[in-house]
């Protein structure tokens, strides 16, 4: 009795092909920007995220100059978006507050928030700021260098996690011996206070 063999059934799989490489820009918010940039906060957030406790610390205050920013698509869709808020970091003690940071769901498979991440750090390191405060996840953002320790003896305008109320020195020593509540600054004081010191 002879068998055959059908080799085709045997045969490599052929590899998949390559999903296409998304390509986008990151760039300087613009008013252009701001339908967009709510809708996906919604999207991401919900109406919450009004009642969140570094909400307090950005409303009626704008971004730092330079600081709000947005990566979008050759299409020109918003795919995300990172803002920091110049804030005082207990008494007068210049910071900045990051927030929110949201990524398009479609859109979380590109690596987007590190890159909105490292581009904002980078650039406020840039504009001459030395230090950075937000509320989120610490596994998340250890990566890029925040730590509990710097918030540990501040605090904020309301209920939060102390596990989620980290900070970054941009300049070293920058929170080094930081104390108080943080409160909202204008947008040009981190700056000129950065540079006076």
């Amino acid at each position: 009795m002879a068998f055959e063999l059908h080799t085709d059934l045997f045969a490599p799989l052929a590899a998949p092909a390559p999903l296409p490489r998304a390509s986008f820009a990151i760039r300087e918010e613009t008013p252009a920007d701001v339908s967009a940039r709510e809708a996906l906060l919604d999207a991401a957030f919900g109406p919450a995220r009004f009642l969140k406790t570094c909400e307090r610390l950005r409303e009626g205050h704008v971004p730092a100059e330079g600081l709000a920013l947005v990566a979008k698509d050759d299409e020109g869709e918003l795919l995300a978006t990172i803002r920091l808020w110049p804030v005082f970091a207990g008494g007068r003690r210049p910071a900045l507050l990051l927030g929110p940071l949201a990524v398009a769901e479609h859109a979380r498979s590109l690596g987007l928030g590190a890159q909105m991440m490292r581009a904002s750090l980078d650039r406020a390191t840039a504009l001459g700021h030395g230090a950075v405060l937000l509320v989120g996840d610490e596994p998340y953002y250890r990566r890029f260098g925040f730590e509990r320790r710097f918030t540990e003896n501040l605090s904020l305008p309301g209920p939060v996690e102390r596990a989620r109320f980290l900070g970054l020195e941009l300049v070293a020593g920058a929170l080094e011996g930081a104390k108080g509540r943080v409160s909202a600054a204008p947008a040009e004081a981190p700056l000129a206070l950065a540079r006076a010191a």
